[in-house]
């Protein structure tokens, strides 16, 4: 079941990163309200970017810390679908583009198979 997770953390990691990278297309430092702009935003990444991959180091070395740390990536995947829907229907046109909701949608559901495997590992 690690080996399974695994492979669901790094393709819900890959589609994490790739949705900041259109992100930043879409400068979500504004929708957010963020500070800094486009530099305080890529240098907050450059920390969590580093923290999703330590991640998917702990989950290999099936460690207890690993089930935390992808319980954490599947609930931040959760949020990003949530909040970004939530971002469309108040008529927000950010990420309201094929590709954009692709990337959503996959992230939603990788991370809810995701954490219902991270659950079930975290229960044996």
């Amino acid at each position: 079941m690690f080996e399974l997770l695994f492979w669901l953390y790094l393709v819900n990691a890959v589609l994490l990163i790739t949705h900041e990278i259109d992100s930043a297309y879409w400068k979500e430092w504004e929708l957010f309200k963020l500070p800094g702009g486009s530099t305080g935003f890529v240098l907050l990444h450059l920390p969590l970017v580093f923290l999703i991959l330590w991640g998917l180091v702990l989950v290999f070395q099936r460690l207890f810390a690993g089930l935390a740390f992808s319980l954490i990536l599947s609930l931040g995947g959760i949020f990003a679908f949530t909040i970004h829907v939530i971002f469309i229907k108040k008529g927000r046109n950010e990420f309201n583009v094929p590709v954009s909701l692709f990337l959503l949608i996959a992230t939603m559901l990788v991370s809810l198979v995701q954490a219902a495997c991270t659950i079930y590992l975290f229960m044996i």
